[in-house]
């Protein structure tokens, strides 16, 4: 069980690293243009605000844990990150019914296995 969260923890926390440096770098029309199509939903500073949780996130899921300081907080991390994949998933359901973008449904599927992930850890955790 011990091998199973780690290697979640770590496929989460590589997967958030990429996303939260993305989304505070890049600009609305390139995170678009690479497939981000979420942001679309939600104004910019709401966009930058999920990045910075993200990036602290992925600290939570890894260093706890590693240090053996507050190993709680790892469980509290996949936790926020749940709460991160709900308005991903609110997002990308928005756009696929509103503006009939059916291929916003598989960004849904693929939100809904994260926070799969993110549940898990978060049980395995707390």
């Amino acid at each position: 069980m011990e091998i199973a969260l780690w290697t979640a923890q770590v496929a989460l926390a590589l997967l958030f690293a990429l996303s939260g440096v993305l989304k505070s770098t890049m600009s609305r029309k390139r995170l678009l243009e690479t497939g981000q199509t979420g942001v679309a939903a939600y104004p910019m500073p709401v966009v930058r605000f999920a990045a910075i949780c993200e990036l602290v996130a992925v600290l939570g899921l890894i260093l706890p844990r590693l240090t053996g300081i507050a190993p709680v907080l790892t469980g509290w991390a996949a936790v926020g990150l749940a709460v991160v994949m709900a308005g991903a998933m609110a997002g990308h359901w928005r756009l696929a019914v509103t503006e009939h973008r059916p291929a916003e449904y598989r960004n849904v599927a693929a939100n809904v296995v994260i926070l799969a992930v993110c549940v898990f850890v978060a049980a395995g955790r707390l």
